[in-house]
């Protein structure tokens, strides 16, 4: 049998814009420090994302030791600070869940609306605030920043080669913005694993990922079209539903590494 690695680690500082290539990442309690640790929300709190804005995608996002660095098109860089004592609170909302954030100031407010050409606001999830998880999939404990719903989003390399056999333009891992890809399985082995340890992490696979229109926006062009999600919906379609990738919920913190051995603790 193929030995299972971690042949990619991504993080999404900025929930919706664009992802980070990691060699290595550290868990916290939300996931992989700093993923989705922003977000934007409109005048009224409500989070945005490529669903309304395609054009989020083309923002670029990089962490330095003084906090987060945007850069897009012919704008100047930004620098936003990770966290001040000052920084406004204000209540958001991410689909069902309410969550206690916190302003990350005008100017990146400003340069935001000014770029995607609508108003808008910058806000980041600061220590004092928890969001729980589906008590449907979780435990009373767990826990995560502005994703949709779980910390950490696992697909492998097989998965996708797979579907691109199926298209005529093959698409890259990008498109489907996982925190962890594996190689070494076939494709959708990740549907039937259950727990699996990497290091001295281990993970719980608690629920398949159901796909929405952000698959299909062409992440160098913002473009939307209508792949992967008309070829998936003929062969992963469950229901209403078209399923690619699994979310996962880390029971342990710890530090993850490219090349990392996986080792698959149960399945079904």
């Amino acid at each position: 049998m193929a030995e299972l690695t971690i042949s990619g680690i991504y993080s999404y500082p900025v929930k919706s814009l664009g992802g980070i290539n990691l060699e290595r990442a550290w868990l916290d309690p939300r996931g992989i420090r700093f993923d989705r640790h922003w977000m934007l929300v409109d005048p009224e709190g409500v989070f945005i994302t490529q669903r309304q804005l395609p054009r989020m995608a083309l923002i670029e996002t990089r962490l330095t030791s003084d906090g987060l660095q945007l850069s897009a098109g012919e704008m100047p860089d930004l620098m936003i600070a990770f966290a001040s004592k000052d920084d406004e609170k204000m209540e958001v909302r991410v689909w069902g869940d309410r969550c206690l954030a916190r302003s990350a100031g005008s100017k990146a407010d400003r340069w935001l609306s000014r770029f995607l050409d609508r108003e808008c606001r910058l806000v980041y999830m600061p220590e004092e605030s928890v969001r729980r998880l589906d008590p449907d999939y979780a435990d009373a404990a767990d826990q995560t920043g502005f994703s949709d719903g779980f910390p950490l989003l696992l697909i492998s390399e097989a998965s996708l080669q797979d579907l691109n056999s199926r298209l005529s333009e093959p698409l890259s891992m990008r498109r489907f913005r996982p925190n962890l890809v594996v190689a070494g399985c076939a494709p959708y082995a990740e549907d039937n694993w259950r727990r699996i340890r990497i290091g001295d992490s281990r993970f719980r696979v608690v629920k398949p990922c159901s796909r929405c229109v952000v698959t299909t926006v062409d992440p160098d062009t913002a473009i939307k079209g209508e792949e992967p999600l008309r070829t998936l919906s003929r062969y992963r379609r469950v229901g209403n539903r078209v399923l690619f990738g699994q979310n996962v919920i880390h029971d342990t913190c710890g530090e993850l590494r490219l090349g990392m051995e996986i080792e698959v603790l149960e399945s079904v």
